[in-house]
C-alpha cells in the first residue's frame, strides 16, 4: 500500500478505512468479532489509518477499533472526534452541538480510555458548533497537543473561513468532508484552501454510501433502522435517477477489468496527492475490492472524461434532509 501525507507530517496509507457502519447507521450492526478480524485484516493488507468517533454508536465503534487494534497500536493511525452533545444516562445521540473547550477536553479522555492508546493521532471537531468560538475549540486542542494527550487536530465539514481561523491558532492537519463523483462540493475554494495552507483532505462516503459500487438501485430495501432510508439522495426515485452516474463508471471499469467503485475511488485518488478516501464496509471482499483501486491506473483523458460526463449528468437529491442539513453543513 502506497502512503500518502496528511498536513506536513502525518503519513498514512492512500486509503483508510471507515469504520462508523460496523456499529452504527447501517442497519442491523454485524458481529463484533467477525469485524474485530477484519478491522486486523486490514492492518494486513497495508491499511493504517482507522476512524472512528465517540457519535457512532454511541461509543461503542471506538470501543471496537480499540480493542481491535491494541496488538498493532504502533503501526496505525487512529481519528476520532468530538462536537454531538450525548445524555450519559442513556447513551442516546441528542440533536445538539456541544464544541465547548471543557466538554472537549472531556470527550478527549474518555475516547482514549475506549481507545486504549495514550494519544489520539488525529482529533477531529465532528461538526462547527455556531455558539462556540472556533479559536476556542482550536485552543482547547492546542491544549490537549501540548500535553500530550492528541497529536494532530483536523475538523469536518468545517467553512474556509472557519479553517483559516482555526489554522491561525492551532495548525489543521486535515479536513474531513464528503467528496465522491456524486458530492463534488470541496472542488473550488476548499481545495484550493487546503493546498495553500498544506492541509490533508479526508474523503468520507468515497462511494456515495454505497452507491456508487453499483450494488443497488430503485427497488433496494433499507433496513429500518439504515440511515439511508431517510436521505432525499435514496429515495427511489433519486436512485432511478442516479443509476446513470454508475452506468457511468461500470461502462469504464468493463475497459479497466475493475468495478464501478474501484473506479470512483482511483478518480478520487487521483484529484490531489494529499486526498485520503476512507470507504468503510463490513465485507472483507469489499475491503479487497477498495484496496484493488490503489493499483488502479486512470489517465489524464479517462480522468477529464469521467469528471465531464459525471457533471453534465447531475445528481438527484439533497445528501441530508433539510433539518439535518442545518446541523451539519449540508
Amino acid at each position: 500500500m502506497q502512503t500518502r501525507t496528511l498536513g506536513t507530517r502525518l503519513n498514512v496509507s492512500a486509503l483508510g478505512l471507515g469504520c462508523m457502519g460496523m456499529t452504527f447507521a447501517y442497519g442491523v450492526p454485524p458481529d463484533r468479532g467477525e469485524m474485530i478480524a477484519l478491522l486486523r485484516t486490514a492492518v494486513e493488507r497495508g491499511v493504517t489509518f482507522f476512524d472512528t468517533a465517540e457519535v457512532y454508536g454511541p461509543f461503542n465503534n471506538e470501543v471496537l477499533v480499540g480493542e481491535a487494534l491494541a496488538p498493532v497500536r504502533d503501526q496505525v493511525v487512529i481519528a476520532t472526534k468530538f462536537g454531538f452533545r450525548i445524555d450519559p444516562d442513556t447513551n442516546a445521540r441528542l440533536a445538539g452541538l456541544d464544541s465547548r473547550p471543557a466538554h472537549v477536553k472531556e470527550v478527549a479522555e474518555a475516547s482514549l480510555r475506549r481507545l486504549k492508546v495514550d494519544a489520539i493521532d488525529l482529533l477531529y471537531q465532528h461538526r462547527v458548533d455556531p455558539d462556540v468560538p472556533i479559536e476556542d475549540v482550536a485552543g482547547a486542542v492546542k491544549d490537549l497537543i501540548q500535553q500530550g494527550k492528541v497529536k494532530h487536530f483536523g475538523l469536518s465539514e468545517a467553512s474556509v473561513p472557519t479553517i483559516r481561523r482555526a489554522h491561525a491558532v492551532q495548525p489543521v492537519t486535515a479536513v474531513q468532508n464528503e467528496y465522491s463523483l456524486w458530492t463534488r462540493d470541496p472542488e473550488g475554494e476548499l481545495l484550493s484552501t487546503l493546498e495553500a495552507l498544506g492541509i490533508g483532505l479526508v474523503a468520507y462516503s468515497p462511494l456515495g454510501r454505497g452507491f456508487l459500487t453499483g450494488t443497488m438501485d430503485a427497488r433496494t430495501a433499507f433496513e429500518p433502522n439504515d440511515f439511508r432510508s431517510g436521505l432525499p439522495r435514496f429515495t427511489p426515485e433519486a436512485r432511478a435517477a442516479n443509476q446513470a452516474l454508475v452506468d457511468l463508471l461500470r461502462a469504464l471499469a468493463e475497459q479497466k477489468q475493475a468495478t464501478p467503485g474501484q473506479v470512483a475511488l482511483a478518480w478520487l485518488l487521483a484529484q490531489k496527492p494529499w486526498i485520503v478516501p476512507i470507504p468503510g464496509t463490513t465485507k472483507r471482499h469489499r475491503l479487497d475490492e477498495n484496496i484493488g483501486a490503489t493499483a488502479l491506473a486512470l489517465s489524464a483523458g479517462e480522468l477529464a472524461e469521467l469528471a465531464r460526463a459525471a457533471a453534465q449528468i447531475g445528481v438527484h437529491g439533497a445528501r441530508y434532509p433539510e433539518h439535518l442539513a442545518r446541523m451539519i453543513g449540508g
